[in-house]
């Protein structure tokens, strides 16, 4: 059925299609929602500092 060769390339190919998947879950459950939670709270913080020196500038 399978010579030696085309076994060793099957399991190269489940195994580089099981990493793909599994990296692609991470990034999709994981690191996305990281990165995008955390750069909408770092331009909520800049908003909220222009605001206040906004206030403090009017304000002197």
């Amino acid at each position: 059925m399978f010579e030696f060769d085309q076994y060793l390339g099957f399991l190269a190919f489940l195994t580089i299609l099981t990493i793909g998947f599994w990296l692609m879950i991470f990034l999709l459950t994981f690191v996305i929602p990281y990165w995008l939670f955390g750069a909408s709270l770092e331009r909520f913080k800049e908003i909220m500092a222009e605001r206040k020196a906004k206030r403090e500038k009017a304000s002197h």
